[in-house]
């Protein structure tokens, strides 16, 4: 993935114990896509992609890599951003 193409607009951190620590906006080639959500989780910290409630009441997600070396990528420019 060409980091060129991706922009982070905004990450919005959170204090405290939740397992939810951040969501973040990013613009990824020329697409403002919101809601990614920066989670700890019981082997670290991972990347959740935006979600909407469907008419069933389950969580589908809006946005999703299409492939897992993409979503890789994705998750590592997206945390390191986060630890800085």
């Amino acid at each position: 993935m060409d980091e060129s193409l991706i922009q982070i607009n905004r990450i919005h951190r959170f204090d405290g114990d939740s397992k939810l620590k951040a969501f973040v906006d990013i613009t990824l080639a020329g697409f403002v896509i919101k809601g990614l959500r920066i989670v700890e989780g019981k082997n670290g910290l991972f990347l959740g992609m935006p979600q909407e409630q469907g008419k069933d009441g389950k969580w589908y997600n809006c946005v999703q890599p299409v492939t897992k070396e993409a979503h890789q990528e994705l998750t590592d420019f997206i945390l390191a951003a986060y630890k800085e």
